[in-house]
C-alpha cells in the first residue's frame, strides 16, 4: 500500500513533469495497486540517454499474491517499450527477475543504490546493456 511518504514522492515526481508512465489498478471501484515509471537520465560519456525508474510499485497488503502487481509491472513495462528506453528499479532481488531485470546489466551504472537490488532490463537491445555511465536521480528520491 502506498503510505503517505510514497504518496508525497509520487505526487512530486508527477508535478515535476518526470512521470512517463502511471497505472492503477482497480477491483469494485476500490484502488488497489498503483505502479510509476519517471524519467531516469543516464550520463555518459558520449551524452545524455534517457530511460526510467520503476519505483514505486504498490499493491494494498490483502490484495498482495494475487497478480495485481506483476500485472502492473507488465502493462508498465510495455508501454515503456513504445518509447525505446530501459528501466532501472532498485527492488527486491526474487521478485524483478521474473520480468528481466538482472543485477549484471545494471553494473556499469554508477548510482547511489548498489547490489543485488539494483537492477536495470533493457526493453529494446542496447538501451541500457553496454552502457557506461551514471543514474541521475531525481531530488525526490533522496527524500524517501
Amino acid at each position: 500500500m502506498l503510505i503517505r511518504e510514497e504518496a508525497g514522492w509520487w505526487y512530486r515526481l508527477r508535478d515535476d513533469g518526470l512521470a512517463i508512465v502511471s497505472l492503477v489498478a482497480v477491483e469494485n471501484e476500490e484502488v488497489v495497486g498503483h505502479i510509476l515509471f519517471s524519467e531516469l537520465p543516464i550520463e555518459t560519456a558520449g551524452g545524455v540517454i534517457n530511460a526510467a525508474s520503476l519505483a514505486p510499485t504498490a499493491v494494498r497488503p490483502g490484495r498482495q499474491g494475487r497478480g495485481i502487481g506483476s500485472a502492473l509491472v507488465r502493462r508498465g513495462l510495455e508501454l515503456c517499450r513504445q518509447r525505446g528506453i530501459g528501466i532501472v528499479v532498485v527492488g527486491h532481488p526474487h521478485y524483478y527477475p521474473r520480468f528481466g531485470f538482472a543485477t549484471e546489466l545494471a553494473k556499469n551504472l554508477a548510482s547511489p543504490y548498489a547490489g543485488e537490488a539494483f537492477m536495470a532490463l533493457d526493453l529494446v537491445p542496447g538501451a541500457i546493456d553496454g552502457i557506461v555511465g551514471a543514474v541521475r536521480y531525481p531530488e525526490v528520491f533522496n527524500q524517501v
